[in-house]
């Protein structure tokens, strides 16, 4: 028995039916270096082999009564791989892009509380297309974000597939036998014990927030100190609004090695973080530009951050930080607006570092949670509101080296989060192979046109690039007086 984290137990209070919490993706294989087709009933056999590698396949939720406090991932006693796992063939389908569509069909749908929150469907006789191979077979996945994060999420991913194309599969463990659930009695008792540590934990918490702030502001002088005001006023957009059940997802994929040689040119204090979102940030200007909507104040993304290493506390689960990274979508040069979201996300890092979401969390009591979220959507306060940030963009390094499944190769991978409302949009940058894909999730009642977004992502790229090519040497006066 494990209980969930306040950051955990607030991706269920967020979800709604028109904003599942779960994430995933489509991940496409080439089946030709198999001698026949991957069967369903080998591919159920390959995932059962695999249950013990992650507990949360076998764990579903426990509520406290009277949700008096966050609930519990217990042994399903009752778990059937068969209401885990479906079965989809397209065969007869005329096109590929009939693929993508049931991918956003199956993305858009909530996962079931009765039982552990996954489910994956497996997909064949797939149409050859552009990018799809013969042979081809597909994985949707979905799991919920109460259970992994996009760092976590990666890790158990590559958990179940293989190195080889050589199906060197891990020891199986011992037979499973699930662990007896708690007794009401002792739900209540630890319920209790909770609510008095809470005081407690609000005076770290509160601690923790003043140190940070005293070691920001001894870091810099006053005067580069001031412009971090400005870092947490989001304007409103056409994507900033309430979220509909309908779903698109679209990737474009950039050689690792460009986005690297760029960063060199740009400044040698830029990260490849600081690339990846100067080009969301350019991409996000030019489309808003195209509908008459570029606002006056700079774009705010929201940028999960892992803090794993910085504490192993398990292997699964939401283990991460975020931080309010102004874009800098104002300054007109894009090269050099590279070098200013590197500033500002220094600025930002002094808070990062000592208040990781969990922190923050923790101190509401989780029915206070689960009414916010409520009535936050069904008042649909993202419209009346300003929001505190205009979408999540997060990066996450994936391997280097190719994948395998039953020794077909996985040659695409669209990977996605979740939608909320006041963020109908999210991108979430993967790396896989010497590529960074550039996954974007969104609600197409929102943003009609998203399938422009892939076009605008290499075009934004060329537009850094031509403009790093006259890009003046670094100067830290000016590139705060845009932040």
């Amino acid at each position: 028995m494990q209980q969930l984290s306040e950051l955990d137990a607030s991706f269920l209070y967020l979800e709604s039916d028109t904003a599942p919490m779960h994430i995933g993706g489509l991940y496409l294989f080439d089946g030709e270096g198999r001698e026949t087709p991957l069967a369903f009933d080998h591919f159920r056999a390959f995932i059962e082999r695999r249950l013990h590698l992650a507990a949360f396949f076998r764990q579903k939720l426990l509520h406290v009564p009277l949700h008096l406090d966050r609930p519990y991932w217990i042994d399903d006693p009752d778990f059937d791989l068969n209401n885990h796992l479906s079965h989809v063939s397209l065969t007869g389908c005329n096109s590929s892009q009939s693929l993508t569509e049931l991918a956003e069909s199956t993305l858009s749908e909530r996962l079931s509380r009765e039982r552990p929150l996954w489910h994956v469907t497996f997909v064949d006789g797939i149409p050859p297309g552009p990018g799809i191979p013969e042979n081809a077979f597909a994985v949707i996945a979905r799991v919920h974000h109460a259970a992994v994060d996009a760092f976590s999420g990666e890790e158990v991913m590559g958990k179940l597939l293989e190195y080889s194309p050589n199906n060197q599969l891990p020891a199986r463990s011992a037979e499973w036998q699930p662990q007896p659930s708690p007794s009401t009695a002792r739900l209540a008792t630890q319920a209790s014990f909770n609510v008095l540590q809470r005081p407690f934990r609000l005076a770290n918490v509160a601690r923790e927030a003043t140190s940070a702030a005293v070691q920001g502001f001894i870091a810099r002088p006053l005067g580069r100190f001031l412009p971090s005001r400005n870092l947490f006023r989001a304007p409103r957009t056409p994507f900033n609004r309430n979220l509909t059940q309908a779903r698109r997802i679209f990737s474009h994929q950039v050689p690792l090695a460009r986005l690297k040689e760029l960063k060199t040119a740009i400044g040698a204090d830029i990260t490849l973080n600081d690339v990846v979102l100067g080009v969301c940030s350019e991409m996000l200007n030019q489309y808003l530009e195209r509908h008459d909507a570029t606002p006056e104040r700079s774009l705010v993304a929201l940028t999960p951050i892992s803090v794993r290493s910085k504490s192993l506390r398990r292997p699964t689960g939401n283990q991460m930080s975020a931080m309010l990274l102004n874009l800098a979508s104002t300054e007109p040069d894009p090269a050099q607006r590279i070098r200013v979201i590197n500033e500002n996300a220094r600025i930002s890092e002094h808070y990062q570092q000592a208040i990781a979401a969990d922190r923050l969390t923790e101190l509401v009591p989780s029915t206070m949670l689960a009414l916010s979220a409520r009535l936050y959507s069904e008042f649909q306060l993202a419209q009346r509101y300003q929001p505190a940030f205009n979408l999540p963009i997060t990066n996450v390094p994936g391997p280097q080296v190719p994948l395998y499944l039953q020794g077909a190769r996985l040659v695409k991978q669209i990977n996605t989060s979740p939608l909320f409302d006041g963020a109908g949009l999210v991108i979430l940058a993967v790396s896989y192979e010497g590529n960074i894909n550039f996954n974007i999730t969104l609600c197409p009642d929102l943003i009609p046109d998203g399938e422009a977004l892939p076009q605008l992502l290499e075009e934004s790229l060329a537009t850094i690039e031509s403009a790093a090519r006259s890009l003046a040497p670094p100067n830290p006066e000016t590139d705060l007086s845009h932040a």
